[in-house]
């Protein structure tokens, strides 16, 4: 299944990072990027560049991440958004903000 596939994004010094489809495709951005009703060479090679840096690219895979596994289904012991937030270094914080604007609310619980 097309949900199943690895989707590589890209940071703007050089990193890659590898997560699902259904986990990239909660950024609005990102799912219009690898739309297969699209001709965009993203969706063609399922490879996502954002032009931060690999920190703050991180952190929006891994909130991605998060808010998959947190809103799919079945039942899972509830976690406090605090234990993701406290992970965030203050010195990406408006990065992450900033990355999280363009990418159409992959972290709207923090705007």
């Amino acid at each position: 299944e097309k949900q199943d596939d690895w989707v590589k994004i890209t940071s703007s010094d050089g990193y890659s990072f590898l997560v699902k489809r259904n986990v990239a495709t909660i950024s609005g951005t990102l799912k219009n990027m690898l739309s297969e009703d699209s001709s965009f060479k993203e969706a063609i090679a399922n490879t996502c560049p954002i032009s931060e840096r690999a920190a703050v690219v991180e952190k929006v895979c891994e909130y991605m991440s998060f808010k998959a596994y947190y809103e799919g289904p079945g039942s899972k012991e509830g976690v406090d958004v605090n234990e993701f937030t406290e992970r965030i270094p203050p010195e990406v914080a408006l990065e992450l903000l900033l990355a999280a604007d363009y990418l159409e609310g992959v972290l709207n619980s923090f705007i």
